[in-house]
Parts: structure tokens; sequence; C-alpha cells
């Protein structure tokens, strides 16, 4: 049987939930501005229908001042994928690596937006290294694996 040709689409990218808010304003505005920022990243596949999966990141964003929540930021932004004639580990690797990659960017732009219209001072995130996390992601599972299964 000949091997099935390789697709992959960008059907959409949405932003698929917003949440923007600071609970200790207007005072956090008067105090002094002492920024500490917590960061958390999570992805979520969902298979639609056979070659075709919605792929979402979630961030979110606590910055403190000081002791006191100034913001926090909470963004998924996702899209549908069209993604066939992939091995399963090359599908592993585009929904967990590739397809993460496309879609931060966009996820970066309405985190520096909704940070801005909330009158602080500009955040830009840094770049995040999917191909890194998705290769320690895949090693930790490789080493939870049962030890009677072989690891090339």
């Amino acid at each position: 049987m000949a091997e099935q040709e390789k697709q992959f689409a960008i059907q959409k990218i949405y932003t698929k939930d917003i949440s923007f808010e600071t609970p200790n304003s207007p005072q956090v505005f008067v105090d002094a501005w002492n920024p500490s920022v917590e960061f958390n990243l999570s992805t979520n596949v969902q298979q639609l229908e056979e070659n075709l999966a919605e792929v979402a990141i979630k961030l979110t964003i606590t910055v403190k001042s000081g002791e006191v929540v100034a913001y926090l930021v909470e963004v998924t932004q996702a899209g549908i994928f069209v993604l066939g004639g992939f091995t399963e580990q090359e599908m592993s690797g585009m929904v967990g690596s590739f397809c993460p990659n496309i879609l931060f960017p966009y996820a970066r732009e309405v985190v520096s937006d909704l940070v801005a219209k909330g009158g602080f001072p500009q955040f830009i995130l840094a770049p995040v290294n999917f191909d890194a996390l998705y290769a320690q992601h895949s090693q930790e599972q490789a080493s939870n694996a049962p030890s009677s299964e072989s690891i090339n």
C-alpha cells in the first residue's frame, strides 16, 4: 500500500476565551510599580473529524506589584488544523509543537493589547520554545512508560 500523502492546512485561528482582571484598581495605579510575573502555559488537542483537529494554547499571566495582584490575564488561542498522513509520532509533534508555535504569536498580541487597554505598561511575552517543551514532555512520558517497552 502506498504511503498516504501528508496534509497540513490552517482552517481557522481564533481567540476562544479571554479574561482580564484588575482586582486592586484603582489603588494599584497609585502605588509604586514593582512588578513580578507568574506565567503558566498549557495546550489542549481535540480531534474534530478524521484529519481535522482543534489545537488550543492557554496562557495565564498574573502580575503582582509587591504583594498585590495588579492584573490577571487568561487567553486561550485556538486553531483548527487539517492534519493527515502523519505517523502517530509525527502527529504528536505536529499538535504538541508545530501548531502551538503557529498560535503563540496571536496569543502574545492579545495579551499585549489587553494589558495596554487595562492601563498598564506594555507587556510583551518572551518567545516560547515549544519544540523543547514537547521534547521534555516526550522524554517524561517515555520515562514513565512500562520498562518492558524499548525506547528508540
